[in-house]
């Protein structure tokens, strides 16, 4: 279930501890086999404090439905859950690992686009979590409300869909925008 979450959820929760008080920022991430891939700008607080060896988690989820019951008790919802922990480390090829979290979020785009440049890999700090043994936790829950009643129960599906995409610049949607609009 684990490589299962992080392979499907986009976004995930860094949450660290600076001063006592805990820190928790919403990051788009990758798993690249027992790695978590996160970035952001070397200027990020949260990053550049869990770059120095601050222990780490990383929540991710996946919402599958919502259970309705007969009952304000009842009501809940089925998803997927994993949290990992750690110390986040230096990647080997940061250029490298950017493509992947690139590509995992829109698969091909890397083929249609420059490479990275020194000046914006100098800008940003890509580090991993490893996956390790021991050191990290699932949860999920699926099915029905779980009652007898002869009041409506059941179960609410709930879908991450694409939509149609808004240019910004240019005339032509990129071919990895369009398969990821459509699915394909």
């Amino acid at each position: 279930m684990l490589d299962g979450v992080l392979d499907e959820a986009l976004v995930g929760t860094l949450s660290t501890v600076v001063d006592g008080w805990p820190w928790s920022v919403p990051t788009l991430f990758a798993r690249i086999g027992d790695d978590v891939i996160v970035h952001g700008s070397t200027g990020a607080g949260l990053l550049r404090h869990a770059a120095a060896g601050a222990r780490v988690t990383l929540t991710a989820y996946v919402l599958d439905a919502i259970v309705v019951s007969d009952t304000l008790f009842n009501h809940s919802a089925n998803y997927r859950a994993v949290v990992v922990r750690g110390v986040l480390k230096p990647v080997s090829d940061s250029a490298a690992a950017l493509a992947a979290l690139t590509d995992r979020i829109v698969p091909g785009r890397t083929l249609e686009t420059p490479p990275i440049t020194a000046k914006e890999l100098a800008a940003t700090l890509t580090l991993r979590l490893p996956i390790e043994d021991g050191q990290w936790t699932a949860k999920a829950r699926s099915g029905g409300a779980g009652v007898d009643s002869d009041r409506w129960t059941g179960v609410v599906p709930v879908r991450t869909a694409y939509g149609d995409p808004i240019t910004d610049t240019g005339d032509e949607i990129p071919d990895s925008v369009r398969r990821l609009v459509s699915g394909g």
